[in-house]
């Protein structure tokens, strides 16, 4: 049974205490807040980030946006809004930081000397292709720039408005240039409703996938994160349905939630499953040791213990029956020269 008083459309239901703020409110748990989402723009320096976690396989990440009004309770860029002086609980799906000169930034770092290009991975941390998107078309300007300049990018989102931009990803496609990769974590809908209330319906994901791969752009699945005692039962479903829809690949997490994740994640439910919170939370707590977060490199990744093994085989299953012959492809710099025009490269 879920509570009467949940917000709905929101993971996190309250804010909860920045790390770094010097002077704290604790609010009561009885508070009820819905906050209208606002955006502000900002103005950085740089929107390519290198990527150096010794785990991850990109090496640059790119995010237009900062905050993500997806509302996905266990998102694990909750805290860098911490950073901005925002609470990791509603301030980040409510309070959006937009990067309007990020085509400008992409252009002039792909016109640095001495740059070897590598695939961008776009939505590193927050989606590119979150609501606000609608209204700002920033990922679509940064696309343009990736084709104009033949330079390769991975998108990464859980909203089937990446199929606004057919025109920009076909051309793109032909070339070699790009892959998208939506995140799936469920395809039960009520699930979907509570997981993530903002992004785009099951079937409409799925949609995507069958849209994308007709029109040759390669096409892999997250489906992430698996969180024990309520996705934990579907992976087969998922990769069955995904791979049917034309998926070419996927990959999956386990769920972590360090640091001020935890607090929104186990606030959120407490609201929505109150009947099976602490079995999901234990179960969790199964698979990092007895804590609900792991930090560690290439370990937070895996987890470990009985409930972990269950997933990771049933995965293996899944690959061997479903993907078995299916190749995702890797996307090519040649055409990437830095400039706009095309020229033949210097040996």
């Amino acid at each position: 049974m879920q509570n009467e008083n949940i917000i709905k459309g929101q993971g996190a239901q309250r804010n909860v205490i920045n790390r770094f703020d010097r002077y704290t409110f604790e609010p009561e748990d009885e508070d009820f807040e819905i906050v209208k989402t606002s955006f502000t723009e900002v103005f950085p320096k740089t929107i390519v980030n290198q990527v150096k976690s010794e785990d991850l396989p990109m090496e640059y990440s790119m995010n237009p946006y900062q905050g993500c009004e997806h509302g996905c309770s266990y998102c694990f860029a909750r805290p860098t809004h911490e950073y901005w002086g925002y609470s990791a609980g509603i301030d980040f799906e409510r309070k959006i930081m937009v990067k309007k000169n990020a085509p400008e930034l992409l252009e002039k770092f792909f016109k640095k000397r001495g740059y070897k290009p590598a695939p961008i991975l776009m939505s590193g941390n927050t989606d590119c292709y979150q609501p606000a998107e609608r209204q700002f078309e920033i990922t679509r300007k940064l696309l343009k720039v990736c084709l104009d300049y033949r330079h390769p990018v991975n998108i990464l989102t859980k909203n089937a408005l990446v199929l606004r931009d057919l025109d920009i990803l076909k051309p793109m496609a032909e070339q070699n240039l790009v892959s998208v990769s939506l995140s799936i974590p469920t395809i039960n809908e009520d699930l979907r409703r509570k997981m993530e209330p903002r992004t785009s319906s099951t079937n409409n994901k799925l949609k995507a996938i069958e849209l994308l791969s007709e029109n040759n752009i390669p096409v892999n699945v997250m489906v992430a994160p698996i969180i024990p005692g309520l996705n934990s039962d579907e992976p087969l479903s998922i990769l069955k349905a995904i791979s049917d829809a034309g998926a070419q690949s996927f990959g999956y997490t386990l769920v972590r939630l360090n640091d001020t994740v935890e607090p929104v994640f186990v606030k959120w439910i407490e609201d929505a499953f109150p009947d099976r919170a602490q079995k999901v939370l234990n179960l969790i707590r199964s698979m990092r040791g007895g804590n609900l977060g792991d930090k560690r490199y290439f370990e937070r990744q895996k987890g470990s213990g009985n409930i972990a093994e269950m997933i990771h085989n049933t995965f293996k299953i899944g690959r061997k029956k479903f993907f078995d012959g299916k190749e995702f492809p890797k996307l090519s710099a040649e055409g990437f020269t830095g400039t706009k025009e095309q020229q033949l490269r210097l040996f």
